[in-house]
């Protein structure tokens, strides 16, 4: 039976679109996934090499780059492995097969007698070696299309692969000595540049004094066009003190902000469109009914880097200047079409290549930032390299959706959900370019502040945005879920890693634990026991008995265990968390276990950092992080008003993957959060007593729930 062709293949059909064959016997591949830091790079490099049989040595990537890369969409929701290797291994066994047959027919032995090693096919009684380069000589090669079912039946010649210890991280080297990252990348007379914004996303400056400004020591241009105003000089240096000096002078315009309060508070007061999304099954009878609510504020992407973007003008023709623009952006398509909008050139004269950033989380800065770069290279004609500053980063990058949760369910005399309810008030959870009307750029709106602004609205179920995994993936005999959006908050709001699983898995993991409770069973057999799927139960049951999870004790000492379970979209990824922790003054996670089941393990070591940044990055948000505003704009804009965790924090961390190798790889980036954050709510219960249901759980926090719960 043949397998699907890979969706990147259909909009990707040529060969030539995924591999070219270089000079000096090398492959060149192509693709439209980007290295985030997850080790995509890495794991496409491995793929290739896998099922062509050649040396990383051989291989050059070029990824993210409109004028040579498939159009893959994003790089977000876990789907780099799913879809991006995915379709290059479809391409390479196309190719291996093609070529395989040729070869055969060169030295007129069966398929299967032959032996493919570094790219050479060679017949069992022949030491003459023939390769894909020589071979595709006789071949029309720039019409070879992939996008037709692999044949299954054909032989395979016997393939040399190369031990998964050759597939180091291939974009660490570069990242250590110096030059990998977008921010270390240098033009002859370029220009820094910093953007005046105030402290709002919605800011608008008041007045503007241009001569005042312009004769700041370091300025050695100054543009302004409508809302947009620019300090650029040859030395960054000089140029950030001017930056400093600029800022003091110009005062804002913010909108009307709602005072800060909490979210239940704040999501239940605004306007909001109500739809039943979901109704099946029928509820039986209960016993009981259990109803809470959780909810999550916003959160800042909060990397340690800062956006940055390069641009340059590059001649295409005698008579077209065109700009080329690098950048740490997810989509560099959608990127492209935003910012040719913007300023109003071509899309043919624009080339967008990804170039990797620090800390890309979802729509942060990135995109935003491409375009301050791309229109000041544009309008002086001239390199231009800016990067924002950490107010910047804080104040008008795009942040993570509030949700507030409500679940409602009942529990028959034998401890069984007889049916569930849940209700998410939330925003938007996406909103980059390309995604909705209009043009979601912040410089687009400060250089002609007309431009229409994107129509909010969310992704839909079963992927879902503010809703994603409010589906609880457990047996229910019936389900309901209302959707109350909310269209306007009193922040600018986008992706950020997990969207809603983040929220609405740290609601259903805690309820599970109030639910056994309710019934009076221990928290890992109440999961079990509502639980058909045998992958499921074995990622929870292999990470409790990692972490003993028999002989944890009664808790209320102090010293607390969680346990929480989560399958990313519901169709992704696999994982089960146990959390030790401590609560003193404040809550210290001690030891995290972690089972995650991906299915077919591309590349380990790649999966392994996903997973423990993943978890990492979710103690953080759980215990820490909340974004803040008043009357003048955002005040969580520093590190001291914006905690994250610290590198003195960090836990114990005990990963197990699971590699089924008979299974599809699916997505596994994103399926740690929603998880880890259940297990310290739940883990703070056993440890105190007292239930949190309101992230994060900084000390202040806790000692209200402490005091309201006595």
């Amino acid at each position: 039976m043949s397998s699907p062709i890979p969706a990147s293949i259909q909009t990707a059909p040529l060969l030539k679109q995924w591999i070219a064959l270089g000079k000096d016997g090398r492959f060149q591949i192509f693709s439209g996934k980007v290295e985030l830091g997850q080790g995509i790079s890495t794991a496409l490099i491995k793929v290739v090499c896998e099922e062509l049989c050649i040396h990383p040595e051989q291989v050059d990537l070029v990824a993210g780059h409109t004028a040579w890369s498939p159009d893959e969409g994003y790089t977000a929701g876990s789907f780099s492995i799913e879809i991006g290797v995915a379709a290059l291994r479809h391409a390479c066994i196309y190719m291996r097969q093609l070529f395989a047959l040729q070869a055969s027919e060169h030295f007129a032995v069966d398929v299967g007698d032959l032996t493919l090693d570094h790219g050479l096919f060679a017949a069992d009684n022949s030491k003459q070696k023939i390769g894909f380069h020589a071979l595709a000589k006789n071949t029309n090669y720039d019409l070879i299309r992939v996008d037709t079912p692999l044949d299954a039946n054909q032989d395979v010649p016997t393939l040399v692969r190369l031990p998964d210890d050759d597939f180091i991280r291939f974009d660490l080297q570069d990242k250590f000595t110096g030059p990998g990252f977008v921010h270390d990348m240098v033009r002859s007379n370029m220009l820094h540049a910093r953007i005046l914004r105030g402290p709002h996303a919605e800011a608008r400056p008041k007045h503007v004094d241009a001569s005042q400004l312009r004769s700041i020591e370091g300025v050695s241009e100054l543009v302004i066009q409508g809302d947009f105003i620019a300090l650029l000089g040859p030395d960054e240096a000089m140029l950030l003190r001017a930056y400093e000096k600029a800022y003091a002078l110009v005062d804002w315009k913010l909108p009307n902000l709602p005072a800060f309060q909490e979210i239940e508070t704040l999501l239940t007061s605004l306007p909001a469109v109500d739809e039943k999304v979901i109704s099946q099954g029928k509820a039986l009878p209960f016993a009981q009914r259990v109803t809470r609510r959780y909810s999550k504020p916003y959160i800042a992407h909060a990397s340690i880097g800062l956006a940055c973007a390069l641009a340059e003008p590059m001649r295409h023709s005698a008579d077209k200047a065109g700009l080329t623009v690098f950048t740490h952006s997810q989509g560099v398509f959608k990127l492209r079409q935003a910012i040719a909008s913007a300023i109003g050139i071509s899309e043919d004269l624009l080339d967008v290549v990804h170039s990797p950033g620090a800390g890309c989380y979802g729509h942060n800065g990135a995109d935003d930032v491409a375009l301050d770069a791309a229109f000041l290279a544009h309008f002086l004609q001239v390199p231009v390299r800016v990067q924002w500053t950490r107010q910047d980063e804080m104040r008008v990058s795009p942040v993570g959706s509030a949700s507030l949760v409500e679940l409602s369910a009942g529990l028959n005399d034998q401890g069984r959900i007889t049916d569930w309810q849940a209700q998410v008030w939330s925003h938007s959870h996406l909103n980059r370019p390309g995604w909705s009307t209009g043009i979601n750029l912040l410089g687009a709106w400060a250089l002609a502040p007309q431009t229409a602004r994107p129509i909010q609205k969310d992704q839909v179920l079963p992927t879902g945005g503010g809703l994603r995994n409010i589906i609880p993936y457990y047996e229910l005999p019936a389900l309901e879920v209302m959707h109350h959006f909310v269209p306007e908050g009193p922040l600018r709001v986008s992706a950020l890693r997990s969207l809603g699983c983040f929220a609405n898995t740290f609601a259903i993991e805690s309820f599970m634990d109030e639910l056994a409770e309710s019934a009076q069973a221990d928290p890992l057999e109440f999961r079990l026991s509502h639980l058909n799927d045998a992958r499921a139960k074995h990622v929870l049951q292999a990470t409790a008995v990692a972490a003993k999870w028999s002989s944890r004790g009664d808790g209320n000492d102090g010293i607390g265990y969680g346990i929480a379970f989560g399958r990313y979209k519901n169709h992704a990824g696999y994982c089960a968390v146990v959390v030790q922790l401590e609560v003193g003054e404040s809550i210290r996670v001690q030891q995290v276990w972690c089972t995650v089941d991906a299915g077919r393990i591309v590349h380990r070591d790649g999966l392994l950092n996903q997973i423990e940044g993943g978890l990492l990055q979710a103690i953080s948000w759980t215990l820490k992080e909340s974004v803040t505003w008043g009357p003048a704009g955002i005040t969580s804009d520093s590190w001291d008003t914006y905690p994250i965790l610290g590198f003195d924090e960090i836990p114990q961390l005990h990963i197990n993957l699971v590699d089924a190798t008979d299974q599809p790889s699916i997505g596994a980036g994103e399926v740690a959060a929603g998880p880890l954050a259940g297990a310290i709510a739940n883990a703070v219960h056993h440890a105190l007593g007292v239930r949190p249901r309101h992230l994060p759980l900084t000390p202040d926090r806790l000692l209200q729930l402490i005091h309201s719960q006595n």
